[in-house]
């Protein structure tokens, strides 16, 4: 097998090593100089293992005036001064799962470093004053205007999102921490602050009412993350290769890696983004995998999902106003800005005229990826349960067109599940019966990686799940303690399958009964 002599930069966020070791870079030097000319303070927020990290660490190699690391680079045809600035780089991601006491001493480690070259006041007492007093020493001993880069802010808060008490102390701390920004704005040359969320800044950055939010800017909505540009170009040498190793056409992977890991927008005219870990661990490892999630589904988000009684059959499409998503994650009526601040959701489209955004899920990776950390939590099953036998034996019988045999593999299995009360009880309070079994079928189908829509509108009303396939469209109506008689009549009277006539595969009209004694699916009707 022909392997490629790149080494990627997987896992590894300092720009400085990813030059100097002679890593793959793909080049962003042009948004990050407009960004450091943007405003004196921005704030920026992406979903994890999209490269804010790499971002801060660039930012900082280009204000410390390392000029050499940059060469070659799109940024040397607009810096010409290439001044140094004293930079304090802060990085709270260390901050995670500690409790109050705990982030105040991770953030005072980091300022110590500081503190040894800038000095230190034995006065100052609290991470607040200390900030405050290294932005002053600083800008004392060097002359110079001082650059505030903070990775990671949300960290100590992602945790305690659903708890009220220890939410409000974190705030407090942090609040503390940084409100010294304002008063100190004459010394500060640049400050930018990332995170995964946005968190108000009336209750988190208090006084610092001058913070740029440039999340939706267009101007950078590509500043993380691959563009098909940058996919089609600089890393095509690599969609090659991967080609070869799965024994298709470099354009067949091309479409492979699109519908793996493209259809992140983060702004109304932004091109389609890659996520850059999973791409480049692909072509790392050789393997089309569902790298994103090798750490888990974050806990912080099945909690709100819950809390909130998220609908997850309704993400595919959502038509939504900005304040609907881009809003303060402690002031959150539901769970959608959340799941749009982490990468769950993106935007797939804009209307101008009644300034509405599409919302949906980017790629199979996510739809996968989140359904496997979803099942238990929504319906007690685990992605094992799934996956073994059942998947196999179900997964064929779709691909030879024979929903006689996948209806009856999921029969079975469905009757086997030990399914917990709990679960049931508490969908039972925000769906009816019919929607936990519209549930269940929505995450057994994406988990295996079959595409599924629910509550299709059409001119007749709205089809419970439609189901894509390559070759098949299978237009289904699901019944509880009905026939499946009535459910296949309901299709046809309704012409739910009426819009996908013209589509060119096989449509095939699926009523199915649930009974809610056996937990399973008790007859079914194919036309």
């Amino acid at each position: 097998m022909e392997q490629t002599t790149r080494r990627y930069p997987v896992g590894i966020q300092t720009f400085e090593r990813i030059i100097s070791e002679g890593y793959l870079y793909v080049d962003k030097t042009d948004l990050v100089w407009e960004l450091a000319h943007y405003a004196t303070f921005i704030f920026m927020s992406r979903p994890r293992r999209f490269g804010k990290s790499l971002l801060t660490s660039t930012l900082e190699s280009y204000f410390c005036g390392k000029k050499e690391l940059f060469k070659g680079l799109k940024i040397m045809d607009l810096e010409k001064e290439w001044k140094k600035y004293p930079v304090l780089h802060l990085d709270l991601s260390s901050a995670k799962h500690l409790n109050v006491d705990g982030v105040r001493g991770e953030i005072g480690l980091q300022l110590d470093e500081y503190e040894k070259v800038y000095g230190a006041n034995p006065k100052e007492t609290t991470i607040g004053m200390r900030l405050g007093g290294l932005i002053r020493r600083s800008f004392e001993k060097t002359g110079e205007q001082v650059v505030i880069l903070i990775d990671e802010y949300d960290a100590p808060l992602l945790d305690v999102l659903h708890d009220n008490v220890r939410l409000a102390e974190m705030r407090e701390v942090l609040q503390e921490f940084y409100q010294r920004l304002k008063s100190l704005e004459a010394n500060i040359k640049f400050c930018f602050i990332t995170g995964i969320t946005k968190f108000s800044q009336l209750s988190i950055f208090s006084t610092l009412n001058n913070l740029t939010n440039v999340t939706l800017d267009p101007k950078f909505s590509a500043i993380c993350g691959i563009t098909e540009r940058e996919l089609t170009t600089r890393l095509w040498p690599d969609v090659e290769i991967l080609a070869k190793k799965y024994k298709v056409t470099p354009e067949a992977m091309h479409q492979m890696l699109k519908n793996q890991y493209d259809g992140y927008h983060f702004s109304e005219d932004s091109p389609e983004v890659y996520n850059p870990f999973s791409l480049l661990k692909s072509f790392m490892v050789q393997k089309i995998g569902s790298w994103w999630f090798e750490s888990g589904t974050p806990t912080f988000l099945i909690h709100q999902m819950k809390h909130f009684h998220t609908d997850i059959t309704s993400l595919d499409k959502l038509e939504v106003p900005e304040t609907s998503f881009d809003q303060p994650t402690e002031n959150m009526q539901d769970a959608l800005p959340l799941l749009y601040q982490s990468g769950y959701l993106t935007i797939k489209d804009y209307d101008f005229e009644s300034e509405t955004y599409t919302l949906s899920i980017p790629n199979q990776e996510v739809r996968v990826g989140y359904t496997r950390g979803l099942l238990p939590a929504y319906v007690g099953l685990n992605d094992g349960n799934v996956q073994v036998g059942f998947a196999l034996k179900f997964w064929r019988a779709l691909k030879a067109n024979d929903i006689d045999l996948a209806m009856r593999h999921m029969q079975s299995y469905l009757a086997g599940i030990p399914y917990v009360e709990g679960f049931k009880k508490k969908l039972a309070e925000a769906t009816t019966k019919e929607g936990f079994y519209e549930y269940t079928f929505y995450l057994i189908f994406s988990m295996l990686n079959v595409y599924v829509r629910t509550q299709v509108k059409v001119a007749g009303g709205r089809t419970d799940m439609v189901v894509l396939m390559p070759d098949t469209i299978y237009v289904m109506e699901l019944k509880v303690n009905d026939t499946a008689e009535n459910a296949l009549k309901q299709i046809n009277d309704n012409g739910y399958a009426t819009p996908y006539l013209t589509d060119g595969r096989k449509v095939v009209k699926v009523g199915v009964r649930f009974n809610t004694d056996k937990h399973t699916i008790d007859e079914w009707k194919v036309e």
